[in-house]
C-alpha cells in the first residue's frame, strides 16, 4: 500500500461566544476565525495532503453568521484534496442546519446519516467511513460495526464521539469498538485536549483537541493533526494554526513588587494572547489592580487580573473605627463569630476583603475592556 497523508482537525467551534472576553473583543475573535479556516486550507496545500478529515463541531451551533458561512465556503474550496465532515453535537446535521443550506464545494462531503457508511476515494486508495449527529445526542455508532477489508485500500473513519465513557450520550466509543472496527485510522472529535496517536488492536486513532482555545479551560498551544499512514504503520505530527492562545499565570507577590514580578515572569511576546494573572501571597494591603492594568494593558490582547492575596494585618483591625469602614467590619465580624464552620468563616473573610477593596477603590477582579 502506498503512503497517504491526512489533515485531521475538529472542534473549531466557529462563532463561539468567547464569554471570557468583552463583547467588542469577542466580535474580533469571531472575525479572526476566518483566518483559522484559511490556515487549515494552507496547511493542506503545504503538506500535499491526500485527505482532510474534520470530525465535528466545526460550528458552535446550528446558527452561524453569514460571514462565517462565506469564510467556510471559501476555505473549503481552497483545500486541494477531498474534505470529509462528520457533524457533531454542536453542529448536528438537520435539514435546516448550515450543512444542508450551504452550497458546499464539490471536494467536500458531509456525512448526514446517524449510521456509519463509506465513500470511496480512489485518488487516496481509501474508503472514508463516517456518520453524523442528527441531534445533540447520538447512540454508540461503532458498536457492532466492522469495515470490509480490501487489498490496497485504507479504511478511514471520521467521527465525533466520546472515548472511554460508556455512559456518554454523545456516541460513546470504547477501545474494544475501535479494535473490532477494521479501521486503519480513526479521526475522532469531541475531546478538547489532544490525545496523541493511540492504538487499539490494529486500529490507530486520535483526537486533535480544539484547534484554538476559547476560554481559560483551554490554555496553551492548540494544534491539528498531520497523520501519515504507510501500510500498517502510522505517524502523527501536529501543527499550530491558531492566531491567539489563552494562558494563566499565578504569582506569589509576598515581599515583591507586583508590576516588576509580572514583567519578569512573562514570556517575551504576549501581545496576541489572552491572560489571566492571579496574585497570591501576603501583602500589607490589597494590590491596586486598576493601576496594574494601566501599566500592563498594551502587553496583551486581553487581560484579567485576580487578587487572592492575604492581608498581613488582622482584617478586623479597623472594626472599632467610627466610620463606614468600621460599621461594615463590625457587622461582618458579628456574622463571623456566629459562623457554624471554617468554610462559612472563610466566605465572610473574603466578603470583608472585597468590601474593603471597594472602599479603597480597588477591585478583586479586574478585566480590561476597551471597545
Amino acid at each position: 500500500m502506498r503512503s497517504i497523508r491526512i489533515i485531521h482537525a475538529a472542534d473549531l467551534h466557529l462563532d463561539s461566544p468567547f464569554q471570557a472576553l468583552s463583547a467588542a473583543k469577542a466580535s474580533v475573535r469571531r472575525e479572526e476565525q476566518g483566518e483559522l479556516l484559511a490556515a487549515l486550507a494552507a496547511l493542506a496545500a503545504d503538506e500535499s495532503a491526500d485527505l482532510m478529515l474534520l470530525s465535528g463541531d466545526l460550528l458552535d451551533s446550528g446558527n452561524t453568521y453569514y460571514e462565517t458561512g462565506e469564510a467556510l465556503l471559501r476555505s473549503l474550496a481552497g483545500v486541494p484534496c477531498p474534505v470529509f465532515i462528520a457533524p457533531g453535537s454542536h453542529d448536528c446535521w438537520t435539514e435546516r442546519s448550515p450543512w444542508a443550506r450551504l452550497d458546499l464545494p464539490e471536494n467536500v462531503h458531509v456525512f448526514h446519516e446517524n449510521a456509519v457508511h463509506f465513500v470511496s476515494v480512489p485518488s487516496a486508495d481509501a474508503r472514508v467511513y463516517g456518520a453524523a449527529f442528527t441531534d445533540r445526542n447520538a447512540p454508540a455508532l461503532l458498536r457492532g460495526f466492522h469495515a470490509e477489508r480490501r487489498a490496497g485500500v485504507y479504511n478511514l473513519l471520521c467521527l465525533h464521539g466520546e472515548v472511554g465513557n460508556p455512559d456518554s450520550l454523545c456516541n460513546p466509543i470504547s477501545s474494544e469498538d475501535l479494535a473490532a472496527s477494521g479501521i486503519d485510522y480513526a479521526a475522532l472529535g469531541g475531546m478538547h485536549s489532544a490525545s496523541g496517536l493511540q492504538r487499539s488492536g490494529n486500529t490507530w486513532y486520535a483526537w486533535p483537541g480544539c484547534a484554538e482555545g476559547h476560554g481559560f479551560d483551554e490554555c496553551g498551544e492548540k494544534t491539528v493533526n498531520i497523520v501519515e499512514l504507510d501500510g500498517e504503520d502510522a505517524r502523527l505530527r501536529t501543527a499550530c494554526i491558531a492566531s491567539r492562545r489563552y494562558e494563566t499565570l499565578e504569582l506569589d507577590i509576598s515581599d515583591r513588587d507586583p508590576l516588576l514580578l509580572i514583567h519578569t515572569s512573562l514570556p517575551d511576546d504576549t501581545v496576541r494572547d489572552i491572560y489571566r494573572i492571579t496574585l497570591t501571597g501576603e501583602a500589607e494591603s490589597a494590590p491596586d489592580l486598576r493601576k496594574l492594568h494601566q501599566n500592563l494593558d498594551e502587553m496583551f490582547f486581553a487581560l484579567e487580573l485576580r487578587d487572592k492575596t492575604l492581608l498581613r494585618r488582622d482584617i478586623w483591625d479597623s472594626a472599632a473605627e467610627d466610620s463606614l469602614r468600621g460599621l461594615f467590619l463590625r457587622r461582618l465580624r458579628a456574622r463571623f463569630d456566629a459562623a457554624r464552620d471554617d468554610s462559612e468563616r472563610d466566605r465572610i473573610v473574603q466578603a470583608a476583603r472585597w468590601g474593603l477593596a471597594a472602599l479603597d477603590n480597588a477591585g478583586e477582579v479586574c478585566v480590561h475592556d476597551h471597545p
